[in-house]
């Protein structure tokens, strides 16, 4: 099914264009660049989608994603399970193979296996060998068939660079934790380089981590090699920045390496909510950054970006972050819209997979958040009759907002009132209804919203197995 609204005439106007390109151009011009922009929202289902709505725009608001003309949904299961990880969905969108569960852009024969080495803390994976000998083979991605055609690339993340999203663009292993493996098959002429990515992925942004230098470098981590993976990219010609001034004053004219966390802990980049602009950049800047490095590439570019750590806040049950991190994937997505020419540029906007977020109901409306004014969504229940607070069972108020798992239950409130300032905190855990440990809030399998925008949007159209957006987006690289 494609839903069509307002944004018809959006879509005229981009047919349009292309039109007045076609018609202006001659049998000697060259080609023209078609590039890709894929847009992934790790963990962003469709209650996520609409709850980050209202906290950031009310419920009669429009966020950018709203907007994209051609819509529709994927189906994500993965080839051995009913709930896929973001290995296999990410791989199945990049290679148009849907592996098992862990697996990186493997066939779908390939196991994932436990990685057991008995090596010092934290290291994971023992080496360079990416897979047991006669386990699987590797498929080719989106990012290395561009390479292979002359292409620009890039690879946008506000996850660790070598977390399994971004790693099924340019890496192949049967389990998504070997990412020592993963950081070296980044790295042009070094060992276990992927010799698929020709000199390399042009542009890769993304969260610091350990994966890539010595032992010892952070305490009881690190790589047993010793190599120091950014030293080494540097050799290999790349631009290296670290926060957010670098990347701003980064050349055009280069390779460009960043890799950033303001903690320099955790691995990951910063929650929006906790992003210190001065010294990380959001998500929309770095996209912005790779768009004018690739858009001097004369045959087009694919690039993919990322916003990982929606899915980080939703498994802490973590609402207040995971709305933020949503509305600045949006503001990413918005971002490129602005920067690019859609009779050349197709947009592409999904998820890996959903989580078992719920809006409870009925509440009345909310508007937006406003922080110390309107808890919004992320506020207790109120009836939307007489705008009192709802009570469950035990006459206790309870959040708009809940998850089908997770660490915090109803019965474990130790005599705790809940109240929207309670509720709203940035640090505040949403109940959930199964127990888990800490941190362990499952994916969902509910269907994910896929939309498009530019040029080939409208072959995005109903319900799509994500194996199926593989050759949308091959297509429209004319690869």
């Amino acid at each position: 099914m494609r839903f069509k609204s307002r944004a018809v005439s959006l879509s005229a106007m981009v047919v349009g264009a292309m039109m007045v390109a076609a018609c202006g151009s001659s049998e000697t011009a060259a080609p023209a660049p078609k590039n890709v922009i894929f847009f992934l929202g790790d963990g962003m289902g469709i209650t996520t989608l609409t709850a980050a709505r209202i906290y950031s725009v009310g419920e009669d608001g429009e966020l950018t994603i709203d907007t994209l003309p051609e819509t529709g949904f994927i189906k994500t299961h993965s080839n051995d399970a009913q709930v896929t990880d973001s290995a296999p969905s990410m791989s199945a969108y990049m290679t148009g193979v849907k592996p098992n569960n862990d697996v990186i852009a493997m066939s779908a024969d390939t196991r994932s296996f436990t990685l057991v080495n008995g090596v010092p803390s934290g290291y994971v994976s023992s080496g360079l060998s990416t897979c047991p000998q006669g386990n699987g083979s590797r498929v080719p991605t989106l990012i290395e068939l561009a390479k292979a055609a002359g292409l620009g690339t890039g690879v946008v993340t506000t996850a660790r660079l070598t977390h399994a999203t971004p790693a099924a663009t340019y890496s192949h292993i049967c389990h998504r934790d070997g990412e020592y493996d993963i950081a070296a098959q980044a790295v042009p002429g070094g060992a276990g380089f992927n010799t698929a990515l020709g000199d390399g992925v042009d542009v890769m942004l993304g969260g610091i981590s350990y994966y890539w230098t010595p032992y010892g470098t952070t305490p009881n981590k690190g790589r047993i090699d010793n190599r120091n993976l950014i030293n080494e990219m540097k050799a290999a010609g790349y631009t290296f920045v670290s926060d957010r001034a670098g990347l701003t004053s980064a050349p055009l004219n280069t390779k460009l390496f960043g890799l950033f966390d303001q903690a320099l802990a955790q691995g990951h980049m910063s929650y929006e909510l906790d992003r210190n602009p001065a010294v990380e950049p959001s998500l929309a800047e770095m996209t912005a950054k790779a768009i004018d490095l690739l858009q001097y590439k004369t045959k087009g570019y694919m690039l993919v970006v990322e916003g990982g750590r929606i899915d980080h806040a939703l498994h802490a049950t973590n609402a207040a972050r995971a709305m933020a991190d949503t509305v600045a994937f949006d503001q990413a997505i918005a971002a490129a819209i602005a920067r690019v020419d859609l009779s050349k540029t197709l947009i592409v906007v999904t998820a890996d997979h959903d989580h078992t977020l719920v809006m409870n109901g009925y509440a009345q409306r909310t508007g937006k958040t406003v922080s110390g004014t309107n808890a919004g969504i992320l506020g207790v229940l109120k009836n939307f009759t007489d705008g009192s607070v709802a009570k469950d069972a035990e006459n206790e108020a309870y959040p708009i907002l809940g998850f089908g798992n997770g660490e915090s239950r109803p019965s474990v409130r130790a005599g705790l009132s809940l109240t929207d300032t309670i509720t709203s905190g940035k640090d505040y855990h949403q109940e959930a209804v199964v127990p888990t440990s800490a941190g362990g809030e499952t994916h969902g399998g509910g269907d994910v919203f896929i939309g498009a925008i530019g040029r080939g949007a409208a072959a995005i159209a109903g319900v799509m197995d994500n194996t199926a957006v593989f050759g949308i987006l091959k297509a429209a690289l004319g690869l």
